[in-house]
C-alpha cells in the first residue's frame, strides 16, 4: 500500500459541522429519503470497494453481500470515528481510514468501484480528486455516485453560486452548493453509463442542496497506448 504524505490524515477539520452532522444525519435520512437513494446508489456492488467521504458511515448498512472489502476514507476525526463503530455493525468487512480524496493512500487500479456520496461538494480540489478515484480503479472499474450540485433553475443557481462564495462552505464543512458534478467527472475521463437528476427532499422546501444526480460512470477499459 503506498502512503503519500502531501495531506495530512486529519488535514480536514470541521468539529462543529461534524457533531451537527452525527447528530442529525440518521434522521434526515429517513425524513428526506436519502436512506433509499443510498441503497439504490450501492445495489449490484460486488468486490473491492472503496469510499470517498464515508461520513459516520451512513452507507454501510446498504452495501451487498457481494461486496467483498469496503476501504471507506474519512479525512475527519469526529466523523471517522463513528464511521469505525458503524463498520462494526456492518454485515460486509469495511476498513475505515485516515485520508484525504486528493491523495488516495492505496495503490493503483486495486479497486472494483468506488463510491462518491454527497462528498464531491467538499472537496477542495475536484479535479484532482476524480484524478485518484480514476487511478485506484481497475480498467472498467464502476464509479458510483450521488451528489448534490448546480441547480438547473436560474434563480436557485443564483442563489447558490451566492452562497457559495459567503457563507454557505462555513456552515456546513466545506460544502459548495454549485459544482458540477456530472461534468467533473466526465472532464476526470469517466464514461457516465446511467444517471438520474433527483431532488431531496422530493417535496416540500427546496434547499440550495436539494438539486441531485444519482448514476454510475466508468474508468474506460485500457487502450493499448494508455
Amino acid at each position: 500500500m503506498a502512503q503519500r504524505t502531501e495531506f495530512a490524515p486529519d488535514a480536514v477539520h470541521h468539529p462543529v459541522f461534524a457533531r451537527f452532522y452525527a447528530r442529525y444525519s440518521e434522521a434526515v435520512d429517513l425524513r428526506a429519503g436519502i436512506a433509499g437513494h443510498r441503497a439504490e446508489l450501492l445495489h449490484g456492488l460486488s468486490g473491492r470497494v472503496i469510499e470517498i467521504g464515508a461520513g459516520n458511515g451512513l452507507n454501510f448498512g446498504h452495501y451487498p453481500a457481494t461486496v467483498s472489502e469496503v476501504v471507506a476514507l474519512e479525512p475527519e476525526r469526529t466523523l471517522r470515528q463513528l464511521a469505525v463503530r458503524a463498520a462494526l455493525k456492518a454485515d460486509v468487512p469495511v476498513d475505515v481510514v485516515p485520508g484525504a480524496a486528493e491523495a488516495l493512500p492505496v495503490r493503483s487500479e486495486a479497486f472494483d468501484a468506488a463510491v462518491a456520496s454527497l462528498v464531491l461538494c467538499s472537496v477542495r480540489d475536484l479535479p484532482r480528486a476524480l484524478a485518484e478515484i480514476r487511478r485506484v480503479l481497475r480498467p472498467g472499474g464502476e464509479l458510483r455516485f450521488f451528489e448534490h450540485g448546480r441547480a438547473q433553475g436560474r434563480v436557485l443557481s443564483a442563489v447558490q453560486f451566492g452562497l457559495d462564495h459567503t457563507v454557505w462552505p462555513k456552515l456546513f464543512g466545506g460544502c459548495h452548493t454549485a459544482r458540477d458534478p456530472l461534468g467533473a467527472i466526465r472532464a476526470a475521463g469517466f464514461e457516465i453509463v446511467r444517471c438520474r437528476r433527483l431532488r431531496v427532499p422530493d417535496k416540500g422546501f427546496v434547499a440550495p442542496s436539494s438539486p441531485c444526480v444519482l448514476g454510475v460512470a466508468r474508468r474506460p477499459p485500457l487502450v493499448p497506448d494508455e
